[in-house]
């Protein structure tokens, strides 16, 4: 019965542990641009779609998020999430910061215009 009872707060050990470190991954929703790793701020606007799209297929570079307000420039962790629509245009970037400052994107979508 000891046993049972040793296993059991060694589970609920564990889970706590679990539930602990999920907590310290925290979502996050920015609004900005992606830009190419070779013109990273420079590419904050819709005319930069194709040269973007060219240093990245062509030239080596790849895909960073520019935050809008701050300008800050982060690598994206999984460049498979950036589609070709997502250029071009301010965007909503949902995801969460990894340990050296790029971001795991969970996803994108378009900004909503403000009128």
């Amino acid at each position: 019965m000891r046993k049972i009872a040793n296993v059991l707060a060694v589970l609920a050990l564990v889970c706590a542990m679990v539930t602990i470190v999920k907590a310290d991954d925290t979502t996050m929703t920015w609004t900005g641009w992606i830009s190419d790793s070779h013109c990273a701020a420079k590419g904050m606007s819709a005319d930069h779609k194709a040269c973007a799209e060219k240093c990245v297929k062509e030239k080596g570079a790849s895909y960073v998020f520019v935050d809008t307000k701050t300008k800050a420039v982060h690598n994206i962790h999984n460049q498979d999430a950036v589609n070709d629509s997502d250029l071009g245009m301010e965007v909503k970037v949902t995801g969460h910061l990894m340990d050296d400052g790029s971001v795991h994107v969970d996803s994108i979508a378009a900004a909503k215009s403000e009128m």
